[in-house]
């Protein structure tokens, strides 16, 4: 599926010793980090590591204290902000707004009419599982399929760099899992440059291409792999399970 005739970014994403303080705290000390056009890659960390704020300094939400972001060679954060679009760690569905105004919303924030905006959401609507679920308010959805909605949302104006915190951090472990099969495949059929941050070890080896660790406050990188396993996984593969342990060994203080 391409929601907007727009290709992945045809340069890379990258942090060149980016820093970020608030006051005497670090938050991210020197980090490097580049991922390629069209690549997932997974950002994992213990807590208070720096993760959401390193995805906000890519969005162009944040500027850093040392160092460059640049997004499509573009360190301007008005760019950055125009490439990227983030999908925080709660949904933030509007209550008074319906599932497929709520998944229409970013459109019409980029100025498309209402009623246009709406009709361009709704086809997509059963391939992402959310049928008949149109007219539903937030408040009677369950979450995973308020989670569709916020994705719908953020995929919808067709901006090649997709910034995902913590998507199903608020799941429990059954509808994780489930969602994280149906991001894999949403991913595959709408493939863009992805910036996922987890703290899910299992979950970034699962969905990612590469994964990066940060190690506790202030975060710097500790290790980086790459997951070399072919699509669609499982998460009793041996090869994954193996890249889990790897993580975590790497984490462990």
């Amino acid at each position: 599926m391409q929601t907007e005739a727009e290709a992945p970014a045809e340069e890379p994403l990258s942090l060149t010793g980016v820093t970020r303080r608030f006051g005497a705290v670090t938050a991210l000390d020197a980090v490097e980090l580049d991922v390629r056009a069209g690549e997932i890659l997974a950002i994992v960390g213990p807590s208070g590591c720096g993760k959401s704020t390193l995805l906000e300094l890519v969005a162009g939400l944040q500027e850093p204290d040392a160092g460059a972001v640049r997004v499509a060679g573009s360190t301007a954060a008005a760019e950055r902000r125009a490439l990227c679009a983030y999908m925080p760690q709660r949904d933030l569905l509007l209550p008074w707004r319906d599932a497929l105004g709520n998944a229409a919303l970013a459109l019409e924030c980029q100025g498309v009419p209402r009623r246009a905006a709406r009709c361009r959401a709704a086809p997509l609507f059963e391939r992402f599982g959310l049928a008949e679920f149109e007219r539903a308010r937030p408040a009677a959805l369950s979450g995973g399929m308020r989670q569709r909605v916020a994705f719908l949302r953020t995929l919808l104006p067709g901006r090649p760099v997709l910034l995902l915190d913590e998507p199903f951090g608020a799941l429990d472990a059954i509808t994780r899992l489930d969602m994280q099969e149906w991001l894999a495949d949403a991913l595959a059929a709408d493939p863009r440059t992805v910036l996922l941050v987890t703290h899910d070890v299992e979950e970034a080896v699962f969905l990612a291409d590469r994964v990066t660790l940060l190690s506790p406050r202030p975060g710097r990188v500790v290790d980086e792999f790459a997951v070399p396993l072919p699509r669609p996984r499982t998460v009793t593969d041996r090869e994954l399970l193996e890249l889990k342990a790897r993580a975590l060994e790497a984490l462990r203080p």
